[in-house]
């Protein structure tokens, strides 16, 4: 039952007290919060990746080299010297003569006047390039062909001609001799993977964690005993790559999708992760300097970078033109950005040295949020992309009313599992006094409509009213269910989703009957962004470097642009579809070509 406290101050009023209990800015007095639910903490808002910029990670030091030192000992030199202006030193790049450092303005200013030091720049946040959240699940029921293996080719994965070069029969069997990507090592900087995961297992060689420093780039982070995991981001996006033939057997799938999982465009790669986004999926330019150089350290012919930032950063710029132009270089793929706008993000926009990806829908359509401009070079598929992601990370709804079912999709980041109660009308969800008298300690099922507030604080409240499932109805008719997020993980979430607007004027008719409530964990689902389609170019390129590895970056590079498919609107070069989508098949054949080592780059 729900319980109330008073405490009593002189005449002059009353005011609840005890754990949980506060009175809200009107002077109500609000109900305690159940046990075990007062230390629901509300996270922070989700916000877009390039709508906002948040304050650097402290400074980016590039100094002189030493010809009379070797670089190790010329970066300690600056890093003593940050020391001394009381700056604590974050990350050393011997190879590239920088040192990152938290340092307080006036130490930034004496650094500046060091003989030694050439520039003091922000050291930016980066962010990863995928949508906020997926496209709800009605709208991908059934997309894939369930027939054998074949339904692990996915839309995005027949679009680029994957399956043309290693199944040219379409009989769901590599051909004997097809390029598949073996023999390549393709490095994808983002936020982690999932080392559990069946269908990056075994094409893994060796990781790097840049956020954690260690030698274990899993998608998650532990702070004070407690373990966070991140949104599967790195995880989406190596898979789309390299997933394996089969692989996915066992795993939770949702509705039409192949039992085996997917595929990836060049399943037969190799996987280098080097994590520099943590759990929020953010990180740092220094970190992403050292992956780089990591990556090519460790042989990698490509990197892969679905992540980026609105403005440049020199050091970061000499990073990749530097391995880009080291012997045969290594190719950089990274995402436009996902603003609409014209201006490409960092460090796509680099060029030569890194190959700017916008994104189509499955129709090969300009998806409207692709950020363009004269920079991108080819695009790919971004919209609903279906690949792997953190175990159990993705979910599937339902909501029941005796026998009849309710369409749902279910909120990111919910909790999983089954509850069955009353369902109480809780209005906007503004407090824990929503519910009203309804609402107990015991249980119930929280009905919510949108508006007004983030969905994490309108299921922090009702939960922490009693509730122990939550259904939020949309206010938008054509809408559908919505696609929404409870804006990170939480250990006090539970089973969350939404409805259309008409279904959830129909629930409200229905208020004090039992409703069940289930959200089911999945292994794959669908993401958009231009974070998405970077990853089908990197696996494009995958296959031309195993088909020839004697080309170069640049030789790969031109023949992406030069067989892309060019978009029917806008014939030509232009700033939203650059060269065109990539096609593998007439990349590998036009690659097949090409004298020994190249030879002349060819025309676009």
């Amino acid at each position: 039952m729900k319980r109330w406290l008073w405490l009593g101050l002189g005449l002059s009023g009353l005011v609840a007290s005890g754990c949980g209990s506060d009175p809200d800015p009107g002077g109500d007095i609000l109900p305690q919060a159940c046990p075990g639910t007062a230390e629901a903490a509300l996270p922070a808002p989700a916000v877009s990746a390039l709508s906002s910029t948040p304050a650097a990670d402290g400074v980016i030091i590039t100094y002189k080299p030493k010809v009379s030192a070797s670089a190790l000992a010329a970066s300690a030199d600056i890093a003593a010297a940050v020391e001394r202006e009381g700056g604590t030193v974050k990350r050393r790049i011997p190879n590239m003569n920088v040192v990152s450092a938290r340092l307080s303005p006036e130490a930034v200013t004496a650094l500046k006047l060091h003989p030694d030091v050439l520039s003091v720049t922000p050291n930016r946040r980066v962010f990863a390039m995928g949508l906020p959240t997926p496209p709800p699940l009605v709208s991908w029921q059934g997309a894939l062909n369930t027939q054998g293996s074949v339904g692990e080719y996915t839309e995005g994965l027949k679009l680029v001609q994957a399956p043309q070069v290693w199944d040219a029969n379409n009989d769901g069997v590599i051909d004997t001799g097809a390029p598949t990507g073996e023999g390549v090592k393709v490095c994808v900087i983002d936020s982690g993977w999932d080392s559990k995961h069946p269908e990056l297992k075994n094409a893994f060689l060796k990781g790097k964690d840049f956020v954690d420093n260690d030698e274990d780039p899993s998608d998650q982070s532990e702070a004070q005993g407690v373990v966070t995991v991140g949104g599967g981001h790195g995880t989406h996006v190596s898979a789309t790559i390299l997933a394996q033939f089969g692989a996915g057997s066992g795993g939770r799938v949702g509705p039409g999708q192949d039992p085996n999982g997917v595929v990836g465009v060049a399943p037969g790669a190799s996987l280098l992760v080097a994590r520099v986004l943590d759990t929020d999926g953010g990180g740092s330019t220094d970190d992403v300097i050292a992956a780089v150089d990591w990556c090519h350290a460790e042989g990698a012919r490509i990197a892969s970078l679905s992540l980026g930032a609105p403005d440049p950063s020199e050091a970061e710029q000499l990073m990749f033109e530097k391995v880009w132009e080291n012997g045969n270089g290594m190719l950089s793929v990274a995402a436009s950005g996902n603003d609409g706008k014209r201006g490409i993000s960092y460090p796509a926009a680099y060029l030569p040295s890194v190959m700017a990806v916008g994104a189509v829908d499955l129709q090969g359509e300009y998806a409207v949020f692709s950020q363009y401009g004269q920079e991108l070079s080819v695009v790919g598929p971004g919209v609903g992309v279906l690949s792997a992601t953190v175990l159990g990370a993705a979910s599937l709804s339902s909501v029941n009313v005796g026998a009849a079912p309710v369409t749902s999709s279910p909120l990111t980041y919910t909790a999983q599992g089954t509850y069955t109660g009353r369902l109480v009308n809780c209005g906007l969800g503004a407090d824990r006094a929503s519910c009203g008298e309804a609402a107990t300690c015991d249980g119930f099922v929280a009905y919510v409509d949108r508006g007004d507030l983030f969905f994490e604080e309108k299921a922090r409240n009702v939960i922490q009213a009693g509730a122990r499932a939550v259904i939020i109805g949309n206010n938008v008719a054509d809408d559908g269910d919505g696609t929404f997020t409870l804006g990170s993980a939480n250990s006090h979430w539970v089973p969350t989703v939404s409805v259309s607007m008409a279904s959830g004027s129909a629930l409200k008719q229905l208020v004090g009957k039992d409703v069940t409530v289930t959200t089911t964990g999945l292994d794959y689902q669908r993401e958009s962004g231009t974070s998405m389609a970077t990853p089908h170019v990197s696996g494009v390129a995958a296959l031309v470097f195993s088909a020839r590895p004697d080309l170069s970056a640049a030789h790969v590079r031109a023949v992406l642009e030069k067989t892309a498919l060019d978009d029917k609107t806008t014939p030509g070069v232009d700033e939203k579809y650059g060269h065109g989508l990539v096609q593998a098949a007439k990349a590998v054949a036009l690659a097949r070509t090409l004298p020994q080592g190249g030879g002349p780059l060819p025309l676009p």
